[in-house]
């Protein structure tokens, strides 16, 4: 778990509302020591750091993404990583869908899907 920490993560569907998963692994995150940021477009802050309203708008890309919105939202998502060179997506169950796995592989992006990252990486 310590190399993935020293990752740039970015959380797409980050939440001001505390019950939210967006919300929930943002503010998990932080506390277990990772580098993320956050995204969401309705913009704002979130636990004192600033919400980007998209992956562009990071000034350091993110090495990793993780989704926790619809998986609508997770495709077009993945149009974004290809067009900003990056090459990992991890989508939580619930946001996933067939066609994002399928585009994230023919872009060359590592997709993982069906799995939590927060279960998978000990933090929950």
């Amino acid at each position: 778990m310590d190399d993935i920490k020293k990752k740039k993560i970015a959380v797409m569907g980050v939440s001001n509302k505390e019950e939210k998963f967006g919300f929930r692994i943002f503010r998990d995150l932080i506390k277990a020591g990772f580098n993320v940021e956050g995204v969401n477009p309705t913009n704002g802050e979130v636990l004192g750091k600033k919400i980007y309203r998209n992956l562009k708008e990071i000034s350091a890309r993110p090495e990793l993404v993780i989704t926790v919105v619809p998986y609508q939202v997770t495709e077009r998502v993945v149009d974004e990583c290809n067009a900003l060179g990056i090459k990992e997506i991890w989508m939580q169950p619930g946001s996933e869908s067939e066609a994002a796995v399928l585009k994230a592989k023919s872009f060359g992006i590592k997709a993982t899907s069906n799995s939590c990252f927060m279960v998978v990486n000990n933090i929950w």
